[in-house]
């Protein structure tokens, strides 16, 4: 607990400083000047109420014919959340999908791995999911579930997540933290409205991180300014931008061993293939976006979007990977691209510095209002332009020893002589497209809408050497059509059908076809919900859903590699989902989901493939969290609460599981004065009973990999109103 302590007292030392800077800048009593009385009357919005613009129009959460669970700014700074995995504990119909520590992480959204060139938004436009994203100078967090066609064209049929930013307001706070092992955050919230029209916004971050594997510290540091003008009461122009640098060492994930077993005494502390010389990995990222909104009327307005998206990687690894090299998998028994039966693997000194990935997004967008007879119409035309590219050294990936995973220490090799290759573009992807949607009220309690989205797909992939692989061009018209009926203002029901377009996948480099594109995938969703809530805000939500899309995995067959990757059959994912974010009496809020799937490939003329659940696909989730504010002591609200997973498929046969795993968290928020200050004083406690749990069985081109979930990790931070 020293490393604690310490921090504790770098908390206390940097909070008294800051009342001591505040007093010596105070007037005296002597000098002060009395002025006259303001009053002042403010309202905070709720965030649950946060409207959505997205493919089913402008209408509040409520209205919108789909699931979207918003995780507002109190929730995320409660619960210390800093990373996407830590994103994915706040909603059951989210996990991890390939998210190792120190490295860009991805998330799975109803069974389904997003895509990281169209999975992610900021403001509603599209950025590059190969960065870290920071949570500082955002407001909220937006996971939105299912087919989202009209809004981004091509991209997994699970779903998006959107990142909103905070926009200009009156604010001067200083947050400051550290955790059990050391940790050290500081980060400045400040803003103000320079004049009635312009409003400025900006957002510092810094942090030392001490991470709970070991040789895994790092650092990263965050800039992000918003900026609003005004220029008339009908215009309005937002404009963002962020920059995010980070190091920190990756940490390689475990495999089966022989395939087939899941590694006992596994280590959640251990980093696999360390090397003393062994780089961080360094990850740069920009974001800017621009949007100018303009009113025509009360019933007509239009906006212009524009964003670009830039993260380059320079990814350097000691990475932990199979067994080529391992005598126990010489015969070809076992295979190669698992750890060894006895827990031996292979270290290969990976590097592939400026791995630079762009994407450049332009959106035109009219909404109006308008009445045929007794039929009201809210109409959303549109249309965008994407473009997305890839630009990468031909890396090094070389063996140079080996390690077991008993090794109480990792031995050390030396690295690879080999350079790294020219810089080659692997990607040039274009999507165009042409979107309408008409929103029909139909009397006071019925509602039917009725969209397409016309997609036309230029995309372009090169080899590592160069050699064009794929030059796909398509067009597709995606329709998506809901019904809703309101029989009360606190109810609203729904029944929706909607078809997305997803890119094909990369073929792994260990089956016959290594490295082949395979072509676009089209899905089809079926949706029945219900919503219950007062407003325009969501207390209570069920969905049933069924999303089905063609197949695309790697087959055994009698090619010297011994297996193909194709497209064959389907998968077909059944869930229900249920969530609540609601104030239960004056003292206690709940925030709770559940998550219930079946996932399932089918036709694919396998058997062993078929009849099980899909590989990284609980069937259960569930996260559930109280805030209990004590009525004897107003300032001080005890936090706690549990996330469960069912057994997870590890293998594409389904016959390994990780086995199922309850994790308990808990907390306290404490708000006082000091002096003129307000503080706040937040502590968290992830894995209150230190479990070992696998918290990831997810894949990454093609192979498989499992992560253990954090041991117990206690969090404190305070901020401070200046």
């Amino acid at each position: 607990m020293n490393h604690l302590s310490h921090s504790l007292l770098f908390l206390a030392l940097a909070s008294a400083l800051s009342h001591g800077a505040r007093a010596a800048d105070a007037p005296s009593h002597a000098d002060a000047t009395r002025l006259s009385q303001v009053e002042v009357e403010a309202s905070v919005p709720d965030e649950a109420d946060a409207e959505s613009s997205g493919p089913w129009g402008k209408a509040s959460l409520k209205s919108t014919p789909a699931q979207v669970n918003v995780i507002g700014r109190d929730q995320i700074e409660d619960r210390h959340i800093r990373t996407l995995s830590e994103l994915a504990r706040e909603d059951a119909s989210a996990g991890d999908g390939y998210a190792p520590v120190g490295y860009y992480q991805n998330l799975v959204i109803r069974g389904f791995p997003l895509d990281l060139g169209t999975g992610y938004r900021l403001n509603g436009l599209t950025i590059t999911g190969e960065q870290i994203l920071a949570l500082e100078d955002k407001a909220r967090v937006e996971i939105l579930k299912g087919p989202a066609a009209l809004e981004a064209g091509a991209m997994e049929p699970g779903g998006a997540v959107n990142f909103v930013s905070k926009r200009p307001e009156e604010v001067r706070r200083i947050t400051l933290g550290t955790d059990s092992h050391g940790s050290r955050l500081a980060a400045l919230d400040a803003g103000t409205w320079l004049t009635p029209e312009l409003g400025v916004r900006a957002n510092l971050g810094w942090e030392e991180m001490h991470s709970f594997v070991r040789h895994a510290d790092g650092r990263r540091n965050f800039y992000a300014l918003a900026l609003d003008w005004r220029p008339s009461e009908r215009t309005t122009l937002e404009l963002d931008a962020n920059y995010h640098a980070s190091a920190q060492r990756s940490v390689s994930g475990y495999q089966l061993l022989g395939a087939s077993v899941i590694p006992e005494d596994a280590s959640a502390t251990l980093m696999l293939g360390y090397q003393p010389w062994q780089s961080p990995v360094g990850i740069h990222s920009t974001n800017t976006s621009a949007r100018l909104s303009h009113r025509f009327s009360d019933r007509w307005q239009a906006q212009i979007s524009v964003g670009h998206s830039r993260s380059v990687i320079d990814d350097y690894v000691a990475f932990a990977y199979g067994c080529y090299y391992q005598p126990a998998c010489w015969t070809g028994e076992v295979p190669g691209n698992f750890f060894a039966p006895d827990g031996g693997y292979d270290i290969y000194d990976y590097r592939n510095p400026d791995d630079t990935r762009s994407s450049d997004e332009l959106r035109v967008r009219l909404d109006g209002r308008f009445e045929t007879g007794a039929v009201q119409h809210d109409l959303s035309l549109g249309a965008g332009a994407f473009r997305r590219e890839i630009e990468r050294h031909r890396s090094v990936n070389e063996y140079i020893g080996s390690g077991n995973i008993h090794d109480p220490q990792v031995p050390v090799h030396s690295p690879s002589p080999e350079a790294i290759g020219p810089r080659v573009r692997r990607l040039s992807s274009w999507q165009h497209s042409l979107f309408a949607m008409d929103r029909m009220r139909l009397g006071a309690h019925w509602q039917l809408l009725l969209g397409a989205r016309l997609v036309q797909l230029d995309d372009r992939a090169w080899s590592k050497r160069g050699a064009l692989e794929r030059d796909a061009h398509l067009s597709h018209t995606l329709p998506q059509v809901a019904a809703l009926w309101a029989p009360s203002e606190t109810l609203m029901l729904y029944a929706s059908y909607s078809e997305g377009l997803s890119l094909g996948l990369e073929a792994p480099f260990w089956t016959s076809n290594d490295g082949d594109l395979l072509g676009p995938r089209l899905s089809r969703q079926f949706e029945l919900g219900a919503k219950f809530g007062h407003g325009g805000a969501v207390d209570y939500s069920a969905a049933l859903f069924r999303i089905r899309q063609p197949w695309q995995h790697a087959e055994p067959d009698s090619t010297d590699a011994g297996y193909t990757f194709i497209e064959r059959g389907s998968e077909n994912h059944l869930g229900l989902e249920l969530s609540a974010n609601a104030q239960l009496g004056e003292n206690l809020r709940l925030v709770a989901s559940g998550s219930l799937i079946r996932a399932r490939g089918e036709n694919a003329g396998n058997a062993a493939y078929e009849g099980h659940q899909l590989a990284n696909v609980p069937r259960v989730r569930a996260s559930v969290h109280f805030d209990y504010r004590l009525p004897a002591l107003p300032a001080l609200s005890l936090l706690a609460g549990a996330r469960h997973a069912a057994r997870n498929p590890a293998t594409l046969d389904g016959q390994v599981h990780v086995p199922s795993w309850t994790v308990w968290d808990a907390g306290l928020r404490y708000d006082m004065r000091w002096g003129e200050r307000e503080l706040t004083w937040r502590l968290s406690v992830d894995n209150l009973i230190d479990r070992f749990y696998w918290r990831d069985t997810g894949s990454a081109l093609g192979d498989s990999y499992l992560f253990p979930g954090a041991p117990r990790l206690a969090r404190l931070s305070v901020s401070i109103d200046l």
